[in-house]
């Protein structure tokens, strides 16, 4: 990634949301107002551990949404 690259989110964040924030809740400084540290989406696919097409869509719609390539990950044990 370059160094000029900022996520559509933290843009948003920055230019849009952040002044509302400060006029909705009459903050007096900047650094009252809070931060946008991470966003994470998960995804639970209980139905799939059968089927690994199912999984496979939930992959590829995972990356639609988000815009980064998903790590599957596995549950150490089952709760079942």
């Amino acid at each position: 990634m370059s160094k000029d690259y900022t996520p559509r989110l933290k843009k948003k964040y920055d230019e849009q949301i952040r002044s509302k924030l400060k006029e909705e809740f009459g903050y007096t400084n900047d650094m009252q107002i809070p931060k946008l540290d991470k966003v994470v989406i998960n995804m639970g696919v209980g139905e799939a551990v059968a089927d690994s097409k199912k999984i496979k869509t939930a992959l590829a719609e995972m990356e639609k949404i988000a815009g980064q390539k998903p790590v599957a990950t596995k549950a150490r044990k089952s709760i079942a």
